[in-house]
């Protein structure tokens, strides 16, 4: 397709067809919200000016990122953010995309009372659920995370969200080979997706998500049993333990915290009636 004297309006016609025809779900959403990106637009520019020629530039940019979304890269990554809690968050392919039911934990720690808690966010990626706790509930926090890359990403997000750095410190570290002292909340959303489901994942996940962030070892489970066996060392008497899990996963978490010795354990479900959250308090420790 030219891109010279096209309308938006011709041009958001052109996305929606091409993103369809290359089967991606939602087509006309995603066609939209790259024009809105490529153009730097809104719908009531859009509404007004609908009929008028896109800048070549912005054509140009446009078609580009309509062609790598044909070929399965996220348009959270193309947009570089990702709307989380009603909050934009910077993305990039260093971190995992945060999705909705992600939200299940700051709605679930939101009924918690963890206010003025202090909290470590294992696995934080983008620092999204961190960075969320701080601004909702007033917390202060460290998120952790092996990758350099990551902790980029969520220190851009911490001055995206305002929050100063006497709430918030990031550490690079190997699940806790790095962390100090106690807290009194934990939450992690580890890899969590056994190694054999991978490949059956849609492309955007199992070719452009970290893999580092997705593999779960044999079966899923592996991370999530270090994490709770070694909180256990890093939570104050009565401190809460909260693990994002897989849909299928939440018996034999619950088992396996009442197993380590976690009082009032429980599974969250999320809003498409999922396992979502599993999570417990630390007792007096065994010794």
């Amino acid at each position: 397709m030219e891109t010279v004297s096209r309308s938006y309006q011709s041009w958001y016609a052109y996305g929606k067809e091409l993103l369809a025809a290359a089967g991606i779900t939602d087509a006309a959403q995603d066609a939209w919200l790259l024009l809105e990106y490529a153009a730097a637009i809104d719908r009531s520019f859009f509404l007004m000016h609908g009929s008028e020629p896109m800048d070549e530039a912005d054509a140009e940019e446009y078609h580009l990122l309509l062609k790598k979304r044909t070929e399965r890269t996220p348009v959270q990554y193309l947009t570089e953010e990702a709307w989380f809690w009603g909050r934009n968050f910077y993305v990039s392919p260093d971190v995992l995309i945060p999705r909705l039911d992600t939200e299940t934990m700051i709605d679930y720690l939101g009924r918690c009372q963890i206010n003025g808690s202090r909290v470590l966010d294992m696995c934080t990626g983008s620092g999204c659920i961190l960075l969320t706790l701080i601004r909702e509930y007033g917390v202060t926090g460290v998120g952790a995370d092996i990758s350099e890359a990551a902790l980029a990403v969520a220190k851009r997000n911490q001055f995206r969200m305002q929050v100063s750095d006497d709430k918030v410190s990031w550490v690079c570290s190997d699940l806790f080979a790095n962390i100090e002292g106690a807290f009194d909340l934990i939450v992690a959303n580890p890899p969590y997706i056994a190694t054999d489901v991978i490949a059956g994942l849609e492309p955007e996940v199992k070719d452009h998500e970290p893999m580092i962030a997705l593999d779960g070892e044999r079966d899923g489970l592996y991370f999530e049993k270090k994490i709770a066996r070694d909180a256990r060392t890093h939570l104050t008497e009565g401190g809460m333990l909260a693990l994002e899990i897989g849909a299928d996963q939440g018996i034999e978490m619950k088992t396996y915290l009442e197993s380590l010795g976690y009082e009032d354990v429980e599974i969250v479900r999320d809003l498409s009636g999922n396992d979502r959250i599993a999570a417990g308090r630390a007792g007096k420790r065994r010794g």
